[in-house]
């Protein structure tokens, strides 16, 4: 697999918009898929339908977690994921506050 930076454009201070937020990492994820083997796009392609759009209309609280762990951990495993394992975790803490 080719090593490439993804950019994914979530404030280091933590996001704003939490909606923004989500809709930018959703961005950072399609751009992952590329990274991984098939089924971790499976689970890459289940966490973005459980987030839905950013638009924060998606289901429970626990299921946007849920998600966002499942991403961080498949973006864990490529060295191309590490920004997008950052911005999980700030928006994980962001959920948390």
């Amino acid at each position: 697999m080719a090593r490439s930076t993804i950019d994914v454009s979530v404030s280091p201070q933590g996001p704003v918009d939490p909606q923004a937020a989500l809709r930018e990492l959703a961005a950072a994820v399609r751009q992952l898929r590329d990274h991984v083997p098939a089924e971790d796009r499976e689970v890459l392609d289940e966490s973005l339908e459980a987030i839905g759009d950013g638009a924060g209309d998606g289901d429970s609280p626990s299921a946007l977690r849920r998600a966002l762990r499942n991403i961080s951990g498949v973006a864990s495993l490529v060295r191309a994921g590490a920004p997008v394992v950052e911005s999980v975790r700030r928006l994980l803490d962001s959920l948390d506050s």
